[in-house]
């Protein structure tokens, strides 16, 4: 139907597992059943609970992997909740027995389950906007030697590389509040970095301040402080979990503040081309849950990437709505629900030597 979440899951079964039933077995575990039938399944409507596996094709080339589609029952969700979708689709299944491998490839989230999200509060243009540029690429770069630096040096480094031309300086993933330069520190001399930048340019700049914490109530303690020194982003990592996403970004929207994602974490469910998630899966939720920009990959540097697969997850992010496209890994056709667009960010080894590729 058209208000069913649709996923799409590569399996491999265990030898001697029917890819049918295999997919039947995702499907119940996903939604209604559990390991042994139960009397209580006559207190509820399982047919109308019970997630379908609707359809299940051989992936072409892998004689031992099938793409099945499932069908979920938009009601099985709680709205406005990464958590609580994830906790379904991706809860149990991928220790499942009958499957040798599972990976989520993609997903068709419903426009009716999409306006219970509030999506990305600032994306693209609203950026472009406060930044006064247009017609060309943000130019960034990530703080290195990212850890070790004090904090008046790691200032410096924000001052030179804005006066050199850059749009922005971030911290990187792990760089928090460690002994040699507590998180205040870093602030203080980031923001003393960018405002001479920026008085000695007369041109909009920033740096972002990685508030990622241990805890809900210092990554708003540390956000609060950007803030008040005057910045106008902040940074979080993937690690943080979907919850602590959405929290940071309700958090920016009302604060009017661009909220960063790093996609710390991400490989390790992502890399694999027969288990996992596919990172496309991860760029739908991110844009769900309102972050204003997101790491995306590129095709050149030093991560691995392959071009149509980036060219998907660009599309996934910046597109109103999409097209069922194999090439680039989109498997169904989805509106958007006017949710902002998140703005992909092109990371990982890249320096100007690789423009011509």
């Amino acid at each position: 139907k058209e208000t069913d979440v649709l996923c799409l899951f590569r399996i491999t079964p265990q030898p001697g597992v029917d890819p049918v039933e295999a997919a039947a077995a995702v499907a119940g575990e996903s939604s209604t059943a559990t390991w042994t039938v139960v009397w209580t399944d006559l207190l509820t409507a399982c047919d109308v609970y019970r997630a379908k596996a609707y359809f299940v094709e051989e992936v072409p080339n892998k004689p031992d992997e099938f793409f099945a589609f499932i069908a979920y029952e938009c009601d099985l969700f709680e709205e406005g909740s990464i958590a609580n979708l994830t906790a379904s689709i991706i809860g149990n299944v991928f220790g499942f027995k009958a499957v040798k491998a599972l990976r989520l490839e993609d997903m068709r989230i419903p426009f009716a389950y999409l306006k219970t999200f509030q999506g990305p509060a600032t994306g693209v243009v609203v950026e472009r906007e406060r930044m006064d540029v247009f017609g060309r690429p943000l130019l960034g770069a990530t703080v290195k030697p990212k850890l070790g630096l004090s904090g008046k040096n790691y200032g410096r480094v924000v001052y030179e590389g804005l006066k050199g031309g850059l749009d922005f300086l971030k911290d990187d993933e792990n760089i928090n509040s460690q002994p040699f330069m507590r998180w205040r520190e870093r602030f203080l001399y980031c923001m003393e970095g960018i405002n001479k930048a920026v008085a000695k340019s007369g041109q909009v700049k920033g740096s972002y301040l990685n508030v990622t914490a241990s805890t809900m109530e210092d990554m708003y303690e540390r956000a609060e402080y950007a803030k008040s020194v005057g910045s106008v982003i902040v940074m979080i990592d993937l690690v943080i979990g979907y919850t602590a996403i959405q929290s940071m970004a309700i958090w920016a929207r009302k604060n009017d503040m661009i909220l960063h994602l790093h996609r710390a974490g991400h490989s390790t469910y992502t890399r694999q081309k027969n288990h996992g998630i596919n990172f496309r899966v991860i760029c739908k939720w991110m844009r769900m849950s309102g972050v204003d920009h997101i790491h995306a990959g590129t095709v050149v540097g030093k991560l691995e990437g392959d071009p149509n697969a980036v060219k998907g997850f660009y599309d996934t992010l910046l597109l109103t709505g999409l097209k069922e496209d194999r090439s680039l890994g989109i498997f169904f056709d989805m509106d958007w629900a006017s949710l902002r667009k998140c703005l992909p960010v092109a990371s990982g080894g890249i320096h100007c030597g690789q423009m011509h590729q």
